[in-house]
């Protein structure tokens, strides 16, 4: 399941670098072999199971750097039969190990299961997560001592939702008489800010009587915000009940603006709405009149007291007044924007694209000149405009054998290196997370480098994602050719850079990303896709489980995005939205704004998640095309018009050359959205601001 790059290229090279190193009377760590890495897959194949049948296969790994995982793991299989003696045993033969504070937080869950609250007391410690507080608070509980609000449930009652272990210590508090009527409401705001019904619905009862239906209709206001607008007329005029419209009727303009519109109108004479309120209920209504490209949509946002205008409100401005192609409050709603927003390189750009609309060419000029020479969606396609080449600035990351032999003298390190040889990925994250926690930038650097000689790819995304580091392009956007992206791009009938693009748009080559929606792997695929993919195109499916493996991944993702863009007259950017989106949206979209040129459609898309994605994709599509062939075909061939049929890339194709502005504005942070599986510590945050968002792509 793991693409990295031949362990033997690797280790030769570590071993003449080893030499060298040997020669300068330094220390070297011998690099682990393909045969210990076989006899470890198998032991901890057997130690999952339990017992100790893995000792056997284990023979000669003992000074193997992930040997204590194989113990850890029979431990955790067999933890009802376990008793103390054993995990402490262990947790004093491994200290500070990840395996060992895994085990010991699984063992304290099974003692708190037994409620051997004596032996719990002995190997707990604090920081283990709200689970185990609440199970040490249990355990307090049974030895008699009283809770203390202020020690014990202080800021745990600060978090919008807890586990069900707390579930006993809260009513033990609210026996205790320390969960008071504002404290219950405190913590009932916490979770009305945060979505959580379920939390409000658990401690409702707790309040006085008379309070108890007013936190009631909060929670119907979150879970059911068109039943709350629908009976809220028939409630009492008290700031709860307020509250609980407010919440419903902002919920409801984001699903039915036009039915939270009825509702405003009949409920702002019901209540006495405070400001603060009337202006959050204003700015809903009005953001999602705009998300929706109603009439008078434009003027709804204008009208916002300027209290209730948000950066997100005067972006949807803008956004509407391009929709109409009203050039004029194009230039009038990014004027209204603050100086730092108005500099982003979406603004900048319809700016020069008013302007030229209204024959101010040589303004517009001077705005493209600049964005034309950052190496974005919106650079590259003021490079077009301009006939200028890409911008685009490389760093090559040295060599360094030295500072390299030494990183792997740091065993966290090592065992990170080794979990993801073994195909461990999720655990490697981990370790190396815990190994390089404080790293100085140089070394982090190195060790990125030795990641990405090993084929572990995701490491440079993650950490070469702000300043120079961006620069990195060898190591952010690498080609994998052992995983056979090209040759099936090909074999399906898809650009292969724009297969490159998508699989590191949606994964960031990590190989087990899973989305919140089971999409899986590195192209990010819903099993049910997957096997309706494969059925249509002949290829055996083996189950969702496949899709973790590069190489069946790739093969499904290439054939999936060839059915999008054979959908849209090949358009790889429309396909890149309906891959994101869903294909249905996509036809909406078009239904209602299908006259628009490319780049005035991709920024009225409802949903930010896919506008951002799109133009992820495409500024990847033109890297990856300049990392295989060294000049890219333009961006503006990628963007076909809609309804027109698009062409592959060929030698007719239009190229462009990239050179390094002399004078380099700092590029911004990469911006993603990716399906990151727990561990996968220091993923680049989506950037920019919208207000529609989407679950994903089936």
């Amino acid at each position: 399941m793991s693409f990295h790059a031949a362990p033997r290229r690797v280790a030769r090279r570590l071993l003449i670098a080893c030499a060298g190193l040997l020669m300068a009377g330094a220390a070297c760590a011998a690099e682990p072999t393909d045969a210990q890495r076989s006899a470890f897959r198998q032991a901890y194949a057997a130690a999952q199971q339990g017992g100790d049948n893995w000792r056997s296969l284990a023979r000669g790994l003992e000074d193997y750097p992930l040997y204590p995982y194989l113990e850890a793991a029979a431990l955790s299989h067999d933890l009802a039969q376990v008793d103390r003696a054993r995990v402490d045993n262990y947790l004093k033969r491994n200290p500070g190990l990840i395996p060992a504070s895994d085990l010991r937080s699984a063992f304290l869950a099974e003692l708190a299961r037994r409620q051997d609250w004596d032996n719990f007391n002995a190997l707990y410690q604090p920081g283990l997560g709200d689970a185990l507080t609440c199970n040490a608070l249990q355990a307090q509980l049974a030895k008699g001592t009283p809770l203390d609000f202020d020690r014990d449930l202080a800021a745990l009652w600060a978090k919008p939702k807890l586990p069900g272990a707390c579930d006993p210590v809260m009513s033990a508090a609210h026996e205790q008489g320390l969960l008071t009527a504002p404290r219950i409401w405190a913590r009932i705001d916490r979770a009305a800010d945060a979505n959580q019904p379920g939390t409000i619905t658990a401690i409702a009862d707790w309040l006085p009587s008379a309070d108890v239906e007013s936190a009631q209709r909060i929670a119907l206001a979150l879970r059911d915000p068109a039943g709350a607008v629908a009976v809220a007329a028939q409630w009492p005029d008290t700031p709860r009940n307020r509250q609980a419209a407010t919440i419903a009727l902002e919920r409801l303009a984001r699903r039915q603006s036009a039915t939270a519109d009825a509702g405003w109108q009949k409920l702002q004479e019901h209540f006495s709405f405070a400001p603060e309120q009337r202006d959050r209920v204003l700015y809903a209504l009005a953001l999602f009149h705009a998300t929706d490209y109603d009439a008078g949509a434009i003027a709804r946002l204008i009208a916002l007291p300027p209290a209730a205008q948000t950066d997100v409100s005067r972006e949807w401005r803008v956004r509407a007044a391009l929709a109409l192609q009203d050039w004029n409050a194009v230039l009038a709603a990014i004027g209204a924007m603050p100086p730092a927003q108005a500099q982003d390189g979406e603004w900048r750009w319809f700016r020069a694209r008013a302007l030229t609309a209204l024959g101010r060419d040589a303004e517009a000029r001077t705005i493209l000149a600049t964005l034309a020479q950052e190496p974005t969606f919106f650079g590259f396609l003021a490079a077009d405009r301009l006939n200028a080449p890409y911008g685009i600035c490389q760093t090559p990351l040295g060599a360094d054998p030295q500072r390299d032999q030494a990183l792997l003298a740091n065993r966290g390190l090592l065992r990170a290196f080794e979990l993801y040889a073994v195909g461990l990925p999720k655990l490697a994250r981990r370790e190396w997370t815990q190994a390089l926690d404080g790293a100085d930038p140089d070394t982090l650097k190195r060790a990125v480098d030795l990641a990405y000689r090993r084929g572990w790819y995701d490491r440079a995304v993650f950490t070469f994602n702000t300043g120079d580091a961006l620069r990195y392009y060898e190591q952010r956007f690498p080609l994998a050719s052992q995983d056979g992206v090209v040759p099936q791009a090909q074999q399906a009938g898809i650009d292969p850079s724009w297969a490159y693009a998508i699989l590191r748009a949606e994964s960031a080559w990590m190989s087990d990303a899973r989305s919140g929606a089971d999409a899986r792997g590195l192209m990010q695929l819903l099993p049910s896709t997957a096997a309706l993919v494969a059925k249509r195109n002949g290829i055996s499916w083996g189950g969702g489980d496949t899709l973790y493996d590069p190489t069946t991944n790739i093969i499904l993702g290439t054939r999936y995005l060839a059915q999008m863009a054979e959908r849209f007259n090949g358009a790889p950017w429309l396909a890149s939205a309906a891959y994101n989106a869903g294909p249905g949206k996509v036809d909406q979209w078009l239904t209602a704004r299908g006259s628009l040129a490319p780049d005035l459609f991709v920024a009225t898309i409802p949903f930010k998640e896919t506008r951002e994605y799109v133009a992820r994709v495409m500024s990847f599509s033109v890297i990856y095309d300049w990392r295989q062939h060294g000049n890219a075909v333009t961006l503006g061939e990628r963007m076909t018009p809609i309804g027109q049929t698009y062409r592959l890339p060929d030698g007719r194709s239009e190229r462009k050359l990239v050179s390094c502005p002399a004078i380099v504005a700092p590029a911004p942070a990469e911006a993603g959205t990716v399906a990151a599986p727990a561990g996968s510590t220091g993923a680049p945050a989506s950037s920019g601001s919208g207000a529609r968002q989407n679950g994903g792509h089936g």
